[in-house]
């Protein structure tokens, strides 16, 4: 199960980025998931609350937000939603295509508490 690493790799990124005095304070993180990612957002969900059990972000919400699979056709300069990986344009037929949207996995954002939200 890749998506264990996955989630694991999101917490070091939260390590990396949020001041060590205010990790207890994150309460959200927001990450983009292509639907060509080859990510299961609910195996990813359950590995990230696996990972931050008993930790100082255990009661952090982990937001996915699913992107589409896109093309754009550089035949004719569509851009198109087909089938999940078909690399052809759905306007013109052309395989001359370049994926645009749909493998993404990045963490996009890290909320945190404001102090008066944690007292």
């Amino acid at each position: 199960m890749h998506e264990l690493s996955l989630a694991q790799d999101i917490v070091e990124i939260v390590y990396q980025n949020v001041p060590a005095n205010e990790i207890s304070r994150v309460k959200n993180i927001v990450i983009k998931v292509g639907e060509f990612s080859g990510v299961a957002a609910d195996s990813l969900k359950f590995s990230f609350q696996a990972v931050t059990s008993k930790s100082e972000l255990e009661n952090t919400d982990l937001e996915i937000i699913n992107t589409p699979f896109e093309l754009k056709c550089n035949a004719c300069g569509q851009t198109s939603s087909n089938e999940f990986g078909m690399m052809i344009c759905t306007e013109c037929g052309s395989n001359d295509t370049k994926t645009i949207s749909g493998n993404e996995l990045e963490v996009i954002e890290i909320k945190i508490n404001s102090m008066e939200e944690v007292i």
